[in-house]
């Protein structure tokens, strides 16, 4: 990080000679993009970038981090088939990388920055090794550049130190006229620029010193054995107005004896009262900046490697003072790691070029530290290479930094569990040691009804505290590991995986069955478990999963708060699940779906008031199946969007020939909600079909506010504003909320049939119910009783003031054609009031 700061690169403007190297590289290895990438702190960042729309991306998805880290070439010919990289969001999103190859980018130093790297959205299988020679050519040449640009940096940065320095600064040619003069030449003798140029320097130099002057020139300019040029001298210098001060004078020649002169540095010395004094002060400044490095120093004689001089900062990484170390070898210093020290020494001195080395060091209280240390051979007055010259940096905070970076590639960040890569890499390991274990599936139940009603601030306590409370089962045959979102896995290895199996997810039932307070709210979750076993169940790790999940799905069904463990008959059921799925996307895309319609009876007159549309489905094979059955597979496989549009579109062809006081009521599935394509269907279908938005009711159930409040919100109140009816349907049996009737201005209320069946013998049944009514004439709102099969829960219901009933006792769903034929009946009697549908005991 420090040598990149060092570059002053970071940020800078486009430049052609980078441009040039990433659009040659591309078109030679026959790509689409190429970059010159730089690793920062927390970001990567593109010097250079050929058909690339970023500038920069986060350092922790950055595949030329993975460069850095690695300090030599990675090549990834395919990315979704990299488990490190398939997951990616540049692989996933913008720009789609399929396809990577970089090379690192060396400073001179040995400070690895950045890479030059080839992408293309398209995987890249015949990649050749060679192509990585040709990439690393490409790469020194960048480095070259980079080198040059610091180069090119360092002399505009002299060039304004010149311009901004407070010594005056001033060139004269041959004949002593003044060429160059700076702004603190300008300041130093009060002579402005415009009129010192082309003057005689004798103009700032005191009379009687005009001869000695005039023999200095000449002198150095014959080069003779007073060479004065690049020596500072104490003299006198003459302002402007005539009045003297002391100065410090540096000569140097410049050009060459046809066309050059002499430059000069003039230092106003006033201040300091002798040449000797000044070199003091200069040497304790020198001192200081050793002292002062960031940086541990130190120099030993090249031939005893006994140390001569060592810095502060050395003083504090070894815990000792120079004092107690100067004059001493390793070996004497440190017993235990001076043969390692002196070994590196002798390697420096052999090679008679820079080495770079790491180690851990323990210093004499005990604390590790690592020390990252370059050493180079330092020519001296008495002989070529007689001084060891070493620079070494704490990287202690590095290395633990990294640390922290690998510890969070492989664990969770949220719980501390082990994450999915190391689970993977757990299970993969086990399967080619032919070893024999368990997987516990392990899904959270209700979890999402937490994040949605309280945040996902509050999620995260609750997996946090769930995640100790299944870390703390964790032992040497058992690994506990979040793998996403509310998903977690238990691998059990040892004997007996198959009984420690059933006494484990006992103790993850307890566990989580727990409540959990989490900032002011107690959390009832629950879990649903499935077990598999390897080989038994699968001897790869992608038929496990499967089985896994099959298995995790038949617990959530069965609800028993047990287990389930995978069998033969599962797979079975998923393959007839699979043909049965294969049927109804046909029957969607040939527009099988049927419709029959059940009548809603207002109360207080008998009359039907609305019919509520019923999806049907008859398989070829199977004959009709469950709208349970299908509409569930319709929502797990996509299909929901297909068939709610065809429900609601044959519906309301039939509902537009009723008679004009029936409305058509409709099922909403929560799924419907996630597209956002609900409104403009509904919307879409009452235009095409003529079928006013006033007759139309939708039901929803309470579950769809659970799992996506606002955004369900947001679609129902577009629709009620155009006049279409809104209920809440199957009440009283998912997570209710009454913050919901105060939220949203819902037109009728259903209670689930589940409580009608129970309501002549339950109490609880009966003042849920009376309860629901109460509730719903506060707030203005129908109440829909469904489910009704006797006169006495006819009469009850009536008795309690529910407004309208539904079920068996009035008619069960009428298929369309009966349906029709019985409004074409009461068509032909113009007299006849609403439709009655009779109760059977008044039926003939």
């Amino acid at each position: 990080m420090a040598a990149l700061a060092d570059l002053a690169i970071l940020d800078t403007q486009a430049e052609r000679e980078f441009d040039a190297i990433t659009r040659i590289a591309a078109s030679m290895l026959g790509v689409r993009s190429a970059a010159v990438s730089l690793i920062d702190s927390h970001r990567q960042w593109f010097k250079s970038r050929h058909r690339i729309d970023l500038t920069e991306t986060p350092r922790d998805v950055a595949f030329c981090d993975r460069v850095v880290t690695r300090r030599g070439p990675l090549v990834v010919r395919d990315t979704l088939d990299n488990e490190a990289f398939c997951r990616n969001p540049l692989v996933l999103h913008g720009p789609r990388i399929r396809f990577y190859a970089g090379v690192p980018l060396y400073l001179p130093s040995g400070d690895c920055i950045g890479s030059l790297c080839v992408l293309d959205p398209q995987p890249r299988p015949d990649f050749a090794a060679e192509n990585i020679d040709l990439l690393s050519q490409l790469a020194s040449v960048v480095e070259e550049l980079i080198a040059a640009r610091k180069d090119r940096a360092q002399s505009d940065i002299a060039a304004k130190v010149v311009a901004s320095t407070p010594d005056a600064v001033l060139a004269t040619n041959r004949s002593a006229e003044i060429v160059y003069w700076n702004q603190a030449a300008e300041r130093m003798f009060d002579w402005p620029i415009d009129e010192a140029f082309g003057q005689n320097v004798e103009h700032i130099i005191p009379q009687r010193f005009h001869e000695e002057y005039q023999d200095f020139f000449a002198t150095a300019a014959e080069a003779g054995p007073r060479k004065p040029a690049g020596q500072f001298i104490e003299s006198k210098a003459r302002r402007h107005d005539g009045s003297e001060f002391p100065v410090e004078v540096s000569l140097a020649r410049w050009g060459n004896d046809a066309n050059g002169g002499f430059a000069a540095v003039v230092r106003d010395i006033t201040e300091r009262r002798a040449l000797q004094a000044e070199r003091d002060s200069s040497r304790k400044f020198l001192d200081e900046v050793v002292n002062n490095l960031p940086s541990m120093l130190f120099v030993k004689d090249a031939e005893t490697c006994r140390y001569l001089l060592l810095n502060r900062k050395a003083e504090q990484m070894i815990g000792r003072t120079a004092e107690s170390m100067i004059g001493k070898r390793d070996s004497e210093l440190f017993p235990s790691q001076g043969a390692w020290f002196t070994r590196n020494d002798l390697r420096v001195i052999a090679s008679k070029g820079p080495e770079r080395t790491e180690s851990a060091f323990e210093r004499d209280d005990g604390t590790l530290v690592n020390i990252r240390t370059t050493r180079v051979l330092v020519d001296g007055p008495e002989r070529t290479g007689q001084y060891l010259l070493g620079l070494s940096e704490d990287v202690t905070e590095i290395r633990r930094v990294e640390a922290e970076r690998w510890k969070l590639t492989r664990y969770d960040l949220l719980t501390g569990l082990l994450n999915r890569t190391s689970f993977l890499e757990r299970v993969n390991q086990l399967i080619a040691d032919g070893a024999r274990f368990a997987i516990l599936n392990i899904d959270l139940d209700r979890f999402r009804s937490v994040n949605d009603q309280f945040g996902h601030f509050a999620g995260d306590e609750v997996l946090t505290e769930l995640g100790k409370r299944l870390g703390a089962l964790s032992d040497s045959e058992t690994l506990v590991a979040r793998t996403e979102g509310d998903k977690f896995v238990c691998l059990l290895t040892g004997d007996d995986v198959r009984d420690r199996a059933r006494r484990i997810s006992a103790q993850l039932f307890q566990s989580i069955h727990e409540p959990v307070f989490a900032r002011g709210i107690t959390a009832h979750i629950g879990a649903s478990i499935g077990v598999v076993v390897h080989p038994d169940d699968g001897d790869n790790f992608e038929t496990l999963r499967q089985h896994a999940d099959l298995a995790m799905y038949r617990a959530r069904l069965e609800k028993k708060g047990e287990p389930c463990f995978f069998d033969a008959q599962m797979d079975a059921a998923e393959r007839d699940r699979r043909l049965l799925e294969t049927h109804l996307r046909a029957a969607v895309e040939s527009e099988s779906i049927e419709v029959a319609f059940q009548p809603i009876v207002e109360v207080s007159t008998d009359a039907v008031t609305s019919m509520e549309a019923l999806a049907r489905w008859t398989d070829p094979d199977r004959g009709p199946v469950s709208p349970d059955v299908f509409i569930s597979l319709a929502e797990d496989c996509g299909l929901i969007d297909a068939v709610g549009e065809q429900v609601l579109r044959r519906a309301c062809r039939e509902a537009v020939n009723w008679p004009e006081e029936i409305r058509l009521a409709v099922n909403l599935s929560p799924r419907q909600f996630f597209s956002g394509k609900l409104v403009h269907t509904v919307l879409s279908v009452l235009q095409e079909t003529g079928l006013p938005a006033s007759r139309l009711l939708l039901e929803v159930t309470e579950n769809l506010v659970i799992q996506n409040a606002e955004e369900a919100f947001s679609q129902l109140e577009r629709l009620k504003a155009e006049g279409i009816q809104i209920s809440i349907d199957d009440f009283g049996i998912g997570y209710s909320s009454l913050s919901y009737f105060q939220n949203f201005n819902f037109d009728k209320v259903k209670i689930d049939k589940s409580f009608i069946a129970e309501i002549e013998g339950s109490r609880a049944a009966k003042a849920i119910v009376t309860a629901v009514v109460g509730l719903a004439d506060q707030l203005s709102l129908s109440v829909v009783a469904e489910g009704v099969e006797t006169v006495a829960q006819q009469e009850l219901l009536r008795s309690l003031g529910v407004t309208h009933l539904q079920g068996y006792l009035f008619s069960p769903p009428i298929p369309v054609a009966q349906l029709r034929s019985r409004f074409s009946a009461f068509a032909d009697d113009k007299g006849t009031p609403p439709l009655r549908m009779p109760c059977p005991q008044l039926a003939s």
